[in-house]
């Protein structure tokens, strides 16, 4: 005990090597070309980084306190999700109020609360609340809203339980084999993982340079929290009572001009007031920040205005919701098929990954040649857990909702590709593409069974419920990684988060959502569950049902796909000078102005690496985490604070049972 606390005392700097530093700060973008052996990569962390094994981190007190965290901002995702189709990041925000609830508690109550939690505790307690908090309830804004749209009726309180546990367990699961490769070898960003250990550990860290930089995150974390309260609020004051001043920010500047007749704006063509995305692309890196613009570029401003002439877009509604119904196929194929050869690219790896699969069978000894063995969580979770959790999908598509047995299993494997896609464009950008996956599902059933629209919907979200999963541990455990932690025992924080998210998530979704009739309203705009019907309607003819464009997108889109990461083995030199073939499709599902605040933060980045090396190696990290946890506190808060009534509504029937 005493060397776990003195351990947890020492700033994590101190307790870095150079060699660590240069492992965790030097990603291996193309491991399967020149570079040191996967093998030595993960050895050298575990001598330098790795400290699970002598100090807390799978306590009681930490999954309590995530469940709780999660449990209550799962409630505001819920009601962000049914406003805008978007969903905040919790990781960050539960980090912050976990160190600060625990701290008051020590202070008020110290013979109860006798210990500060370790800085692994924190980072198992923001797993549990992650999962809880957003895994459990994505598809509730989206595929199940769409499925009540279209049938006019609620499933049944038991079978929504099951299938929402079911869906985060397989993301889970899923995600065992991805971690060795994406993590561990190429060292993708996973941007929210990085911000989120970086807040733990200015949360955590004593020292000189530990202390500068928590000046510098919670400075900037003001400043994110200004951001948002001065565009989503605005700040009134009054000065001696006689002369009122507001402050306030647009939500975006649009750019002027126009294209084919239309303002720019309608073409997605603005500048977000938003620093949260402009920090995210400062830590993502300059090659994904400018493919990001180069992708939006050519979509919004040359493919999107050409192929409305042809009646692909609806301009009556131009926008980005009508935008993006076209150039989601396009881009989804580039993401689909540029992953899915870059995992084949990697089978080395990745059947390495497998290799615990005979343990099943035959248990063998750790040996030297794999000194990760005993805290990497074992393949036979993943066959065992896999098996489990999609057999649960399958059951429930079959007895639930009519789907046939095959098309379930079609479902499921279908859903291991592209969660791979999904979690590699989140590593790569911190954007997970969960509806444009979701969409590659529902295309694949308007061929197996064009005429059965709850099949559609319900089979795409299982890909899009289990990547949504897959991506969110993955970008838990990158936190995990850089701070030495076990990510087997992250790994049970993560599942064990699953079912305090479904307790709450699904009778809240209940009293918010009484009858179909909310959805598509003022209250409920609903608008990704308005896009998944609309797809699941469209679909209900089959694939010829798609304008010409967009079929042709999508063959285009899967060649492009395959072009950029073929070009990259064969010119590894010029491999700068060749765009990211997920920053090209990611562009082509998200607005441009996304696209554009990404680019800005990479190249503030870039100029600040060039110029002031040093400040730039010490600040870029903590200053953008403090944005991104700032602006997103900011954000949740408001959020809850608009959410007064769903409170009300949500704690209505339980005061009426305590009053009877």
């Amino acid at each position: 005990m005493a060397d776990e606390e003195k351990r947890d005392d020492l700033p994590l700097e101190e307790m870095r090597t150079e060699e660590e530093v240069e492992l965790i700060d030097e990603p291996r973008e193309n491991p399967h070309v020149a570079g040191p052996a996967p093998e030595d990569a993960e050895l050298k962390w575990y001598k330098n980084v790795y400290q699970g094994d002598s100090m807390k981190q799978l306590t009681l007190r930490a999954v309590i306190m995530g469940a709780l965290l999660g449990g209550f901002m799962s409630l505001s995702n819920l009601y962000i999700g049914l406003k805008t189709g978007w969903g905040l990041g919790v990781a960050i925000t539960a980090c912050i109020l976990s160190f600060s609830i625990w701290k008051t508690l020590r202070l008020l109550l110290p013979f109860l609360f006798k210990s500060d939690m370790t800085i692994l505790e924190n980072n198992c307690m923001q797993s549990t609340a992650s999962s809880a908090g957003y895994s459990t309830g994505g598809t509730m804004v989206s595929a199940i809203s769409a499925y009540l749209i279209i049938t006019g009726a609620h499933m049944s309180w038991q079978v929504l339980s099951l299938w929402t546990i079911f869906l985060a367990a397989l993301g889970v699961f899923i995600a065992i084999p991805m971690k060795r490769q994406m993590i561990n070898i190429e060292q993708l960003k996973f941007p929210s993982g990085i911000a989120a250990a970086e807040t733990l550990r200015s949360l955590h860290a004593k020292g000189e340079e530990a202390s500068d930089k928590a000046r510098a995150m919670g400075a900037a974390g003001l400043f994110g929290a200004a951001i948002a309260l001065l565009r989503d609020k605005g700040v009134s004051l009054r000065i001696k009572d006689f002369f009122g001043i507001r402050f306030s920010l647009p939500g975006s500047i649009p750019f002027s001009g126009s294209i084919n007749g239309y303002p720019l704006e309608k073409w997605t063509f603005s500048f977000e007031i938003s620093a949260l995305m402009i920090a995210a692309g400062a830590i993502i890196g300059w090659k994904i920040s400018w493919s990001l613009l180069l992708g939006a570029v050519i979509n919004y401003g040359v493919l999107a205005p050409w192929v409305s002439t042809m009646g692909a877009i609806d301009t009556a509604h131009l926008g980005y919701r009508a935008i993006v119904q076209w150039s989601t196929w396009a881009g989804a194929a580039i993401m689909v098929t540029s992953g899915l050869f870059m995992f084949a690219l990697q089978w080395k790896t990745v059947l390495r990954a497998f290799g615990g699969v005979t343990n099943i069978f035959h248990k063998r000894p750790d040996t030297a040649a794999d000194p990760l063995a005993h805290i990497e969580v074992p393949s036979s979770w993943f066959l065992t857990g896999t098996a489990a959790a999609g057999l649960g999908c399958i059951m429930v598509l079959h007895y639930a909702f009519q789907t046939s047995w095959w098309m379930g299993l079609v479902a499921v494997v279908l859903t291991f590709f592209l969660a791979i896609v999904a979690a590699r464009a989140t590593g790569e950008s911190d954007i997970t593409p969960i509806g444009a996956m979701g969409k590659i599902t529902q295309l694949t059933f308007g061929m197996l069974a064009p005429s059965n629209m709850t099949t559609n919907l319900m089979t795409a979200s299982v890909t899009a419920g289990a990547a949504g999963s897959t991506a969110d541990l993955l970008t838990d455990l990158k936190s995990g990684y850089l701070l030495g932690a076990n990510p087997r025992q992250q790994f049970l924080a993560q599942f064990f988060g699953i079912f305090a998210g479904t307790l709450v998530v699904v009778p809240a979704f209940y009293i918010l959502v009484p009858d179909a009739s909310v959805l598509g309203s003022d209250q409920w705009p609903a608008p990704s569950a308005q896009v998944w019907a609309a797809v699941a309607k469209l679909l209900s003819n089959g694939i010829h049902s798609l304008h010409p464009a967009a079929r042709n997108g999508m063959f285009i889109g899967a060649l492009v796909g395959l072009l950029i990461p073929a070009l990259e083995l064969l010119f590894p030199k010029r491999r700068k000078y060749i765009p990211s073939a997920m920053g090209i499709g990611l562009a082509m599902v998200i607005p441009f102005y996304n696209s554009l605040s990404m680019f800005l933060g990479g190249l503030i980045a870039l100029i600040l690496e060039r110029t002031h090396k040093a400040a730039a190696d010490k600040y870029i990290v903590p200053v953008s985490s403090g944005i991104i946890a700032g602006e997103s506190l900011m954000g949740v808060g408001i959020a809850l604070y608009d959410a007064r009534a769903m409170f009300t509504a949500f704690l209505a029937p339980i005061r009426a049972m305590l009053g009877r």
